[in-house]
């Protein structure tokens, strides 16, 4: 028995619910996999979005303004679809297959398009109807939870299979996440390489046909994983705990903390505490125990009013990862501008190579091969050289302590 739980992974399970083998499961097997779905998933999205503005303005005769509108919403809030698809993950395939579905469907059938512009130009367009544009929308918005759904568990699922306790696994880790940054950036290379050609030179449907039966590999591939993951037990949702800590603080406002650190409510085992810091000091009187902040005899907190001294700095984390995150915006502003507004400028443009003619879409390849070039140099330039930084540091500290 002992040897069998020396092979043991701490805090993660296998499929039968058992503690998970380290030889059996886990590793980059099943981090290949999730990276191969990562990579369908963003051929999908990014194929759609990429020519969508295109879509919008020739075909369903759209103002710039709204069609651009409408592709931002749509990236907006599949985005933002994160925070309620990590309550659906489980379900998140079907309904990006489900949406990719009609999306190809509404692209070729007529009547769920406006007529085309006919030759005499003193007559406008005919606008789409509410029913034809309810459709694109609903497609659009399956696709959007669909893509909430993947991208609030897969980097995490991914993550997963490699034990953070282990040296090796640890450097593992850390490099999935560059690779997971790159399948991302291939996958949106060839939606805007060979999709958007599909598109332009094929038909929309075919496309979006594509899109719909790459999430049908991808299903393939996550279920022909399932044997060899990695599943960590359910800690609750870290948005919750967010806001419990936030509650009871609020309610304690006007408690003072006590003199001692040590006095503040701490139920989290040794080995998993969170050192206490005072940055954010108005957070620990969440932790401050107070009469009726516990629920029954047996010492069971309600987590809404008395939250522990780990769960407190949990959220200081948060807090402190804020400005990291702010310094994203102005990225993604420009992201959004790039299948936006550079497709509509493009599509004014010669783009003509010979006899070839180059999507509009597709000059967002620039972008994209300026994200992959920069993983590259990170990943085989900077991450080497702060290795050696730091073995250098350490080093000289353990010759100074000797």
């Amino acid at each position: 028995m002992e040897g069998k739980m020396s092979w043991a992974v701490a805090d993660a399970l296998d499929y039968k619910g058992e503690p998970a083998d380290r030889t059996k499961t886990g590793g980059w097997v099943p981090a290949a996999l999730i990276l191969g779905i990562e990579m369908c998933e963003r051929l999908s999205t990014m194929g759609i979005a990429v020519n969508l503005v295109t879509y919008l303005v020739g075909t369903m005769h759209l103002p710039s303004s709204t069609s651009a509108n409408v592709v931002t919403d749509f990236m907006g809030t599949s985005f933002l679809l994160c925070l309620l698809g990590g309550f659906v993950a489980d379900t998140f395939l079907g309904r990006f297959k489900t949406g990719t579905a009609i999306l190809a469907v509404s692209t070729k059938l007529p009547e769920l398009q406006p007529p085309p512009c006919g030759s005499n130009k003193n007559v406008p367009c005919q606008r789409a109807t509410e029913f034809q544009m309810g459709i694109l929308y609903l497609a659009l918005y399956l696709i959007a939870l669909g893509t909430g759904g993947l991208k609030s568990s897969v980097s995490g699922l991914g993550s997963d299979q490699f034990d953070e306790t282990d040296e090796k696994e640890q450097a593992q880790r850390t490099a999935f996440f560059s690779r997971f940054f790159f399948f991302i950036s291939l996958g949106t290379l060839m939606a805007v390489t060979v999709l958007v050609w599909v598109q332009d030179e094929v038909g929309r449907s075919w496309a979006y046909g594509i899109c719909s039966v790459s999430m049908g590999i991808a299903i393939v591939i996550f279920l022909g994983g399932i044997k060899r993951y990695r599943y960590k037990k359910s800690m609750g949702s870290p948005i919750v705990h967010i806001f419990q800590v936030i509650s009871a603080a609020v309610k304690k406002t006007k408690l003072q903390l006590p003199y001692d650190v040590s006095m503040l409510y701490e139920d989290t085992p040794d080995d998993k505490r969170v050192s206490h810091t005072e940055q954010f000091g108005c957070l620990d009187k969440a932790a401050i125990v107070a009469e009726g902040d516990f629920v029954n005899v047996h010492g069971e907190p309600n987590p809404w009013k008395l939250c522990s001294v780990t769960k407190v700095e949990e959220v200081k984390m948060m807090a402190r990862l804020l400005p990291v995150w702010a310094t994203t915006i102005i990225f993604w502003t420009t992201y959004a501008q790039m299948i936006t507004f550079s497709v509509e400028q493009a599509s004014t443009m010669d783009r003509s190579l010979g006899s070839f003619q180059i999507p509009a879409g597709s000059l967002t390849v620039f972008f994209v091969a300026a994200i992959l070039i920069s993983l590259a140099v990170y990943d085989r330039v900077v991450v080497p050289f702060g290795r050696v930084g730091e073995e250098s540091r350490a080093s000289a500290a353990c010759k100074e302590y000797q």
